[in-house]
């Protein structure tokens, strides 16, 4: 088996700062300290990778792009070019080059590690070559995003190396992505880029829903706890479902972002990862409050980087969905980027959906 990986090193590196991307902001997110996610995503499913059972070939893109992670996992593999700038910010020109690269050598499968719009460029790369080629190859996204609305990406970077190795069909999905200005200001505008072939298999995740119902028993009942509480910290996740929560507490929340409330007042707004742990109480006094994604279920590590591995390990965690919103799910997911804090996470837990009832989901 032929597999072509490439990475975008840069993919989500905005999203613990704050940025809600990194489209067009690279230079501002290095400014406030951001460290890349996408390198030791890659080196983690390439890891997975190196210990399939299959007779797999790699075949990647120079650097950071793909060859460092795979050497750096212990895999020798086949480097068939590099970034167009040495030393500077690699571009979706270098990745839809690395694609055509891949598929003019025969692989069976285009493997990525970004975010949308990595999927995006991929997709368009691969529809392109569509054409001259016989077969339309799959591809099959390693998340390390921010948003990550496509339905063509695995649900963890393990997840990805053992779909890679395993699938034995596939199907059309979609590829989305979203206008990162307009989200940043709370609009979102998921605009279909392209239909692409993508393995079949439990741990390839769905597109993201969006609404999910009513929500102002649910938001009234956190409110009243909150209320009840001024002396802990409360972090009030990204979405309209805890937006209902900022609202029934009296301020506009960022909607697509995290805020810190204390005490009867807002501490910080639309925070980063580093303001958030800041501003935390003593250890038992802080409560991180969530909602998953819809038709995804994912309560961590896709919209809320922000909510690091270290903040999450400071908080009690509360679990806030619609019965609609639960009954298009089935089961939760976490990706926090530290599969042990993954595992400590798993597991059955209690989901608010109303002002005192609450219904049992396991974390898969």
């Amino acid at each position: 088996m032929r597999i072509g990986v490439v990475v975008n090193p840069i993919a989500g590196m905005g999203g613990r700062v704050g940025l809600k991307g990194t489209d067009g902001k690279v230079a501002e997110a290095r400014a406030r300290g951001a460290d890349p996610r996408a390198p030791d995503r890659a080196r983690r499913m390439f890891e997975t990778l190196r210990e399939s059972d299959r007779d797999v070939t790699v075949l990647t893109w120079g650097g950071e792009m793909g060859e460092s992670a795979a050497r750096a996992a212990g895999l020798d593999p086949e480097v068939l070019g590099g970034p167009s700038s040495e030393g500077g910010e690699t571009t979706a020109d270098d990745t839809r080059r690395a694609v055509e690269a891949f598929l003019d050598r025969g692989v069976d499968l285009v493997l990525f590690v970004g975010g949308d719009g990595t999927a995006a460029d991929v997709a368009e790369a691969v529809a392109a070559a569509g054409s001259d080629a016989d077969r339309e190859v799959p591809i099959l996204g390693t998340p390390a995003g921010v948003k990550v609305y496509s339905s063509v990406f695995a649900v963890s970077p393990e997840d990805a190396a053992v779909v890679a190795t395993t699938f034995d069909r596939t199907e059309r999905r979609e590829v989305m992505d979203i206008d990162e200005d307009e989200y940043r200001e709370g609009e979102v505008h998921p605009e279909l880029r392209a239909v692409a072939s993508v393995p079949v298999a439990d741990d390839v995740q769905s597109s993201k829903q969006l609404g999910g119902g009513t929500v102002e028993a649910l938001a009234a009942g956190v409110a009243d706890d909150v209320r009840a509480a001024p002396e802990k910290t409360f972090v009030l996740g990204p979405g309209s479902t805890v937006g209902a929560v900022k609202a029934e507490l009296g301020f506009e929340g960022s909607p697509i972002g995290v805020d810190v409330w204390r005490d009867g007042e807002v501490i910080v707004r639309d925070a980063t990862e580093r303001e958030i742990l800041d501003n935390l109480g003593p250890d038992g006094e802080n409560v991180v409050v969530v909602s998953p994604i819809g038709g995804q279920g994912f309560v961590f590590g896709r919209g809320n980087p922000q909510l690091s591995p270290d903040v999450i390990r400071r908080c009690d965690v509360e679990i806030v969905a619609s019965r609609s919103k639960l009954d298009g799910i089935g089961e939760l997911r976490v990706d926090t980027d530290d599969p042990e804090l993954d595992e400590e996470l798993r597991g059955w837990t209690r989901v608010r959906v109303g002002r005192f009832e609450r219904r049992m989901m396991e974390i898969v």
